[in-house]
């Protein structure tokens, strides 16, 4: 083990720890000054700008046995990208808060930051600023920023009656990935398939272009599909004052449901149930005028109609309640 490797966070001083770290950061093409002062300047030049906020904490979003330092970094800077790319806007900027655990060594936090920079600096997102603070838990929060570029914000209330309801970017992989990841699969090999999919849960990889494609293109709702399809196509049902229906999976996702086959059959799980419930692909879901031509990328799931706000009709060969997917404090 070498000095660097071994060395831990408690051997450093705060600006030393800093000084390890910022050089890996990425400036973003807004940053006008960067970390280093009190606060960080970016350029706003549409006048307003879009901003976001997550959290991952460690043994609840992330296990460190799960993948490395780096993966860390690279999906916490994607769902919070995706966010942005979800309101139609174009993300410049974000700032990270790290609460660390004495124990945690200086290498996992060097690596975090290149995790990070990984995916904001093809994307001219800077990294510029945060905060540090000691504690029993290792926790990465994240806000970010991003430009409208002179668009209307595509909110979640917009979507009508006789709307398509289409989606951007993976869905059900990181689903699978954390199958492949836990108790279920201990013990048992990766196979190719399996390998994919934990890399989609590892490293998310959503469609920040179609964000803004979808506003250009006329989108009337979006969201990042962020604790499963059924679950966050409810909020968005809700926000909307509708009733979505869905497609059947075999005729709007074929291809999801073949990739994932394989990794479900060998943990005996229906596919389906990741493609509706799993989240964490951080893609993005939108309605459409009908008519309206989809934009790159965009497949419709479905349709709005009126009805009961909030209501999510899954397709009768994979029925699900609406209420399943990801909740921070249910099961």
């Amino acid at each position: 083990m070498t000095e660097t490797s071994a060395l831990l966070v408690s051997a450093l001083s705060e600006g030393e720890l800093i000084a390890r770290f910022t050089p890996l950061l990425p400036r973003g093409r807004a940053t006008l000054v960067p970390t280093g002062d009190d606060a960080a300047v970016v350029a706003a030049a549409d006048g307003r700008f879009v901003v976001s906020t997550d959290v991952l904490v460690e043994d609840h979003h992330f296990r460190r046995g799960w993948g490395t330092a780096r993966d860390v970094g690279a999906r916490a800077a994607a769902q919070n990208l995706a966010d942005v790319a979800a309101m139609g806007a174009v993300p410049t900027s974000m700032v990270v808060g790290l609460v660390l655990p004495p124990t945690t060594p200086v290498r996992w936090v060097e690596d975090l930051a290149r995790g990070l920079a990984d995916v904001c600096a093809p994307l001219g997102v800077g990294v510029d600023g945060g905060d540090l603070s000691a504690g029993r838990q290792l926790v990465v929060a994240v806000t970010v920023h991003g430009d409208l570029e002179g668009r209307d914000p595509v909110l979640r209330s917009g979507a009508r009656p006789g709307h398509v309801l289409a989606h951007a970017g993976a869905i059900g992989r990181a689903a699978a990935g954390l199958a492949v990841l836990g108790p279920r699969a201990e013990g048992q090999d990766d196979d190719g398939a399996a390998a994919a999919a934990v890399g989609a849960f590892l490293r998310p990889a959503p469609p920040y272009a179609a964000g803004p494609a979808a506003a250009d293109a006329g989108a009337s709702a979006m969201m990042d599909v962020s604790d499963g399809l059924l679950r966050d196509a409810g909020r968005l049902a809700h926000a909307s004052g509708v009733e979505i229906v869905l497609d059947p999976l075999a005729d709007s996702v074929p291809g999801d449901l073949a990739a994932l086959a394989p990794v479900a059959t060998r943990l005996g799980v229906a596919p389906e149930s990741w493609l509706l419930t799993g989240g964490e692909d951080h893609g993005l879901l939108a309605t459409f005028p009908e008519g309206a031509e989809l934009p790159a990328g965009f497949r419709r799931l479905g349709a709005v109609r009126a009805g009961a706000p909030g209501v999510v009709t899954a397709p009768q060969d994979a029925p699900h309640a609406a209420a399943v997917g990801w909740d921070h404090f249910r099961r």
